[in-house]
């Protein structure tokens, strides 16, 4: 019987997981957001549902464990520990809030901590999974009638000094169903002042109002005027209440003016203006009751829609997660589902979805696809409904992810737009996104390069930037053939085109690379050192084997910075790691990188059975990574010779953030001879940085926004107090209207850059140099200070696959896989600023200023 295993080398690009091959025709219309019968489900969803496993199941649950047991690294017995953790985790997946599930029912099923190990292995016995998933189901439906009834019969104010608990992973459950209802309403009363927050800044919306009736008085213009007001209430309404309330004002002005021509414009205006008011003020307060209540409905209805294998799903997972982050379940949908990701070709927008606590958040963004190139949407934003075309918006929070997937993917092409929360800002802030859809290819993905000139103190320098977002292979998969391209050959071809132009360094930006192909990064590691270990890797039995590179002559020997951040993973990590141990780099960046040094295999469990039936499969983590010098990728990942100020430092973000990550560990060092003189300079070169970032005002936004972000994440609650929330919002604008102000009267002097692709990289001289880097761009906060990220939305471990239901609440999606979505673009915006490139391309040149390698010019007069 032959054993059918696929080796993830290293780390399989996050985009490629879920997706689906591109649909021929848009997602159907929706109507429930439309409709008044909406707000009433049918019996079918209300009345209680009783899941049960079918027989099959317990040789599948079997079957998955001894896999586990056979296969993993740690080889652990599926004995009482991984039980207890098997149950901690399945808890965490349905309620990681801490809010459905009681203490009783807690201690009802917590004898089972110590049972699952020979309730699985030795009885094949799933029912455990039923029995606490319909319990969930209980809850859910006793808060469901809770907070419908909440909805229609509370005034909802706002005016006690009430804190409402975002992050209540660390707290205890509710101890009776009293309790329970509490965080219920508290839970509702949040929702509905986020809400209410977002329909006004009702200066706002009174001041358009006021703007265009002036402007209709005065010159009596046709209904453009009104179209555009509209449009702008569509923003904050559904499409009919914005037509409505359009009407109505436009009825009211127009009345006025036909019965008192005579009165001044202000005085007639300001009254239409107080009746909307007024108007709004009513009409608010039943939008977002209709609004909240189809949210609910829809959560029940995707609950209601649960099946069995959905919740086997679930359980097996949790059992995976019990020995390690990356060990996984995959029944028929997501082993179908890994099949078309590893085709490495896809039509989409080009970003990975992940559900969290009743948000779609935006987890990763393909490099060089639509949605990365339009600048609109970041990691961390949070998508809250979508419209076809120029469609009405429809609601997706709380939806099944599943469902947010088939609306926001559509043919090449076509337009969506997205409602957004943008990543950690208040929950009141939205941001309309339109996009057009389009294939995403893997060379939008490639490596890429820019040629950069200083002018500074009399003296010029050149330096290159190469931009890596993945290490990309040229292998079969899936039964397609490969792209033909490679990380090496096209890095090759960018180095060769920048030293040929005259530069004189290069900074190797990885900060956006999830990994890849681990014979790519041996490869790369080639082009900046000789002949020697890039990586070693154990086998559980201890065996070790060393990768080497084979170039006796490398590609480049000039100096070199290496660019790294809490999403530089798994490859990325093999190569930053290498280069710090050969002394060949300077290693720049966030405190650590992310720490994945696990690679997995996918083993269809179905070779274990004597009929081979197709009963999923399990992705088992086998090996782990060590560098050169025998210290662990795993868990500390690499920490940079020089630590740059970040907000990622401070993030929930990493492999030491997931529950049961391998520990680190250290090997014995391999036989390496050090390639360069880094060590040396590093100290000097840490003094010049930590100069210039005291002194730089982009760093002081770094650190003023690390700062509130730390108070906001210890705080974990956000005020209930719709003065003191307007406070907080009014005074964020103002600080990004200052920063805004400030950054563009700055006179800051832009070095010249030329943008150079794989398609330019063979051509003769230089493309046109990019003008204009900054202008427009502003750095504006990362965060609001009310709203704790770790709370609500960011669960920001976006650099390896986990493909996990863990932390996933099913009342928002109860599939609980991340599924990859993608989105177009109708122009790319402007570049950022970028502190931290700066600061890397500024110590290269403290580096070439320092260590001019041999044969190289220091600098061209």
């Amino acid at each position: 019987m032959k054993l059918r295993l696929l080796t993830l080398i290293a780390l399989i690009p996050l985009w490629l997981r879920a997706a689906d091959p591109a649909p021929n025709t848009p997602p159907p219309a929706r109507t429930e957001a439309r409709s008044e019968n909406s707000l009433v489900l049918s019996a079918k969803y209300t009345n209680a549902l009783t899941l049960e496993p079918k027989e099959e199941y317990g040789q599948v649950a079997k079957t998955f464990g001894w896999a586990l047991q056979r296969s993993h690294y740690s080889r652990s017995k599926f004995n009482d520990e991984i039980s207890g953790k098997f149950f901690d985790r399945y808890l965490e997946v349905l309620d990681p809030q801490k809010v459905f599930f009681l203490q009783s029912d807690y201690d009802e099923f917590a004898p089972l901590r110590l049972e699952l190990d020979e309730l699985t292995m030795r009885h094949g016995n799933t029912q455990p999974a039923y029995d606490i998933f319909n319990r969930f189901l209980k809850r859910f439906d006793q808060q469901y009638a809770y907070v419908t009834e909440f909805l229609q019969t509370n005034q909802f104010v706002f005016e006690t000094d009430e804190k409402f608990q975002l992050d209540r992973k660390e707290a205890n459950r509710p101890k009776d169903l009293e309790e329970a209802r509490k965080l219920w309403r508290d839970r509702v009363r949040s929702e509905y002042l986020a809400e209410k927050l977002t329909v006004g800044d009702r200066e706002e919306l009174l001041g358009k109002f006021r703007t265009i009736g002036k402007f209709q008085f005065q010159t009596n213009q046709p209904a453009d005027n009104w179209d555009q007001l509209t449009r702008f209430l569509t923003n904050k309404f559904s499409a009919e209440k914005a037509a409505e309330l359009t009407q109505f004002a436009r009825t009211e002005l127009e009345g006025a003016q036909a019965k008192n021509s005579d009165t001044k414009v202000d005085a007639l205006v300001d009254g239409v203006v107080a009746k909307v008011d007024a108007r709004l003020a009513t009409d608010t307060h039943g939008e977002i009751v209709k609004k909240l209540t189809r949210r609910y409905n829809r959560t029940m209805r995707n609950l209601k829609q649960f099946e069995s294998d959905e919740v086997l799903q679930f359980w097996l997972s949790a059992l995976g997660h019990a020995y390690d982050p990356h060990t996984d379940y995959f029944g028929k949908r997501e082993l179908d589902s890994f099949s078309i990701n590893m085709n490495l070709s896809l039509f989409g927008i080009g970003a990975t979805l992940q559900s969290d606590d009743g948000y779609t958040v935006i987890r990763s963004l393909v490099a060089g696809a639509p949605a990365e190139v339009s600048k609109q949407v970041k990691v961390g934003d949070r998508i809250i409904a979508v419209a076809q075309g120029d469609g009405e918006f429809v609601d997706v929070q709380d939806e099944k992810l599943s469902k947010v997937v088939d609306q926001i993917r559509g043919p090449k092409g076509s337009k969506v737009r997205l409602e957004i929360i943008p990543a950690g800002a208040d929950l009141s802030v939205r941001k309309i996104v339109s996009l057009v859809r389009d294939e995403v290819k893997l060379e939008d993905s490639e490596a890429k390069a820019k040629l950069i000139e200083f002018s500074q103190d009399g003296r010029t320098n050149r330096i290159g930037v190469i931009d890596l977002p993945s290490f990309y292979a040229n292998f079969p998969v899936a039964g397609r053939r490969g792209s033909g391209k490679t990380t090496t050959g096209d890095v090759s071809k960018l180095l060769k085109k920048l030293l040929e132009e005259g530069a004189e360094g290069i900074v190797l930006d990885l900060r956006r690379n999830g990994g890849g192909s681990l014979e790519e990064a041996i490869n790369l590691t080639g082009l900046f050192i000789k002949s020697g270990p890039v990586v070693q890797v154990r086998n559980p039995d201890g065996r070790v084997n060393v990768d080497t590179s084979p170039e006796e002559n490398p590609a480049y020997e000039g100096p070199l910075v290496v660019l790294t951040s809490r999403f530089s993973a798994s490859a990325s990590e093999i190569l930053a790691g290498a280069l710090q141990d050969h002394d060949r780099a300077v290693i720049v960046g966030d405190n650590s990188t992310h720490g994945k040094g696990t690679v997995q295999t996918v083993q269809e469990l179905g070779s274990f059975l004597a009929d081979q039936r197709d009963v999923g499969a399990a992705k088992v983590t086998i090996r782990k990574f060590y560098r050169p010098s025998g210290s662990s990728t795993q868990l500390k990942g690499v920490v940079p010779d020089i630590i740059l100020p970040s907000v990622e430092n401070y993030m929930d973000v990493g492999e030491s953030s997931l529950e049961n990550a391998l520990p680190w560990d250290t090997i014995d060092s391999s036989k390496y001879s050090k390639d360069g003189e880094i060590s040396r300079l590093v100290a000097d070169l840490n003094r010049r940085s930590s100069d210039r970032i005291a002194k730089d005002p982009d760093f002081d936004y770094v650190r003023e926004d690390v700062e509130r972000y730390r108070k906001a994440k210890a705080d974990k609650t956000v005020s209930l107090n719709e003065t003191a929330r307007r406070t907080e919002i009014a005074e964020n604008k103002a600080r990004m209207e200052a920063r805004k102000k400030e950054q563009l009267a700055r006179k800051d002097t832009q070095p010249t850059t030329w943008e150079i692709t794989l398609k330019l990289v063979d051509q003769p001289g230089l493309p046109p140099a990019m003008t204009n880097l900054w202008a427009n761009s502003v750095q504006v906060p990362l965060i609001s200070a009310s709203v704790p990220t770790n709370g609500v939305s960011v669960n920001v471990n976006a650099a390896p696959p986990v493909n996990s239901t863990a932390g996933t609440d099913p009342v928002a999606d109860p599939h609980g896989l991340d599924a990859d979505d993608e989105f177009g673009d109708e122009g790319p915006a402007r570049p950022p600023r970028d502190p931290h490139l700066r600061e890397a391309e500024r110590i290269l040149l403290d580096l070439l200023r320092l260590n001019p390698r041999k044969g190289m010019s220091a600098s061209r007069e």
